[in-house]
């Protein structure tokens, strides 16, 4: 078990005590040794993705959870920027799909296309890194951005495909997701979760935008994740 409570809270930038909401309510994997809760990384990583965390969240927490994903305000932003957006790719399951989007983001990325690919690909025969409701966020398990920034690439597939998701529902949209550390991958990871649970955003992603469009769409989204959960827990003051 690799990490403590305060790990976990620092990973998802949420405070101890929602943890420990979670843990009382058994909404999180967690262990007890010697009387310390412990947590494993890729268990909490795969609760991420198996839509757990939105059905754990009570109201209060939603809130206190929205407020500190604003917190590191036009992350998802900065990370888009750097990645960018691809139309119109190509394949009849995830290994084709993957390997066609890797293609062309390796090659912008400056990474060995080849390499990527296969990292990617062992991280889904682990688990399927589908959210929910269409959206896909493929990343490795141990390879880290040797740069001061994130990488996200958008990937518009040419036709949905079977991804392994929970609901059963086909995959439309890919995050490929590039991280300098954990914590800045597991909060760009908790924050496309909140992503896939809001319909506006799912509609918008359906049309396929381009990155102007894209770009402007989430940075007014990050705002308001930023601004508008602090009103409501002022009015409850």
């Amino acid at each position: 078990m690799d990490l403590k409570l305060r790990d976990v809270a620092q990973l998802l930038d949420v405070s101890e005590a929602t943890v420990r909401r979670w843990i009382a309510d058994s909404k999180i994997p967690y262990y007890r040794l010697n009387q310390q809760y412990r947590f494993n990384r890729n268990e909490i990583e795969n609760w991420m993705l198996s839509c757990k965390r939105e059905e754990a969240l009570s109201p209060f927490v939603k809130e206190d959870l929205e407020h500190r994903l604003g917190s590191h305000q036009f992350g998802l932003f900065r990370a888009i920027y750097k990645g960018g957006v691809y139309s119109e790719v190509e394949g009849d399951n995830k290994e084709e799909v993957i390997c066609a989007a890797m293609k062309r983001i390796a090659k912008d990325l400056h990474l060995d296309a080849e390499v990527i690919t296969e990292l990617l690909l062992d991280r889904e025969r682990l688990m399927p890194t589908a959210l929910s409701k269409g959206i896909g966020v493929p990343h490795t398990r141990d390879f880290l951005l040797q740069e001061s920034f994130d990488v996200v690439a958008v990937v518009f597939l040419k036709k949905p495909i079977e991804y392994g998701a929970l609901d059963s529902l086909p995959v439309h949209t890919l995050f490929f997701l590039f991280a300098c550390d954990d914590k800045r991958h597991l909060h760009l990871l908790a924050k496309l979760a909140h992503l896939s649970s809001n319909s506006e955003g799912l509609s918008m992603l359906k049309r396929q935008p381009n990155k102007a469009t894209l770009l402007e769409y989430i940075k007014n989204w990050e705002g308001r994740l930023a601004h508008k959960p602090s009103e409501k827990l002022a009015t409850k003051v």
